[in-house]
């Protein structure tokens, strides 16, 4: 009979069984605040999937995404809405490694209320110590190409790589 018992609690033996380094809430919150980069998955024409590297804001469980109508992700999700985002903790300040990755919907806004809201809020995120270059950032994003994704997670899978180097130390970073 085998035991059931927290690998994030007990020694681990192995790497086979991973789903007791779970993200807990505070930690995932902490870590979509902190960081501002993520990768946006979506699906191709032909079916395959895509991603690139985008900056984003969480605000109000969702995140708010922004590209010029000219790039073919905008009229991907405009066909097939189901998406991916995958954010690391690499670059956020966070000591630990923790990852998470989102499945959701994504609908494209392109009215002048979103952008209206949604710019400024985002050129404080990408420069939050500087007022004037956040200014200039509002003033190239406001262009007439310019669209938002906003994403509605639906399902998600978290990793706190903290939890996998206390069951194993001899294994851990230095």
């Amino acid at each position: 009979m085998a035991l059931n018992r927290s690998p994030a609690v007990a020694p681990a033996l192995d790497f086979e069984d991973v789903r007791g380094y779970v993200l807990d809430d505070a930690d995932e919150q902490d870590l979509l605040l902190r960081q501002i980069e993520c990768t946006f998955s979506w699906s191709r024409r032909d079916g395959h999937p895509f991603g690139v590297v985008m900056n984003y804001v969480f605000l109000d469980g969702r995140f708010w995404l922004t590209a010029s109508r000219m790039r073919k992700r905008v009229s991907a999700v405009q066909r097939d809405p189901r998406v991916c985002i995958a954010i690391s903790s690499r670059g956020s300040g966070i000591a630990a490694r923790r990852s998470i990755s989102y499945a959701g919907s994504c609908t494209v806004h392109d009215d002048a209320e979103t952008l209206h809201w949604f710019y400024p809020r985002f050129a404080a995120a990408m420069r939050p110590d500087d007022p004037d270059r956040a200014a200039e950032f509002v003033r190239l994003l406001d262009s007439p190409n310019r669209v938002v994704f906003e994403v509605v997670p639906e399902r998600r899978v978290g990793y706190d790589g903290a939890k996998m180097w206390a069951a194993a130390p001899s294994a851990a970073p230095a």
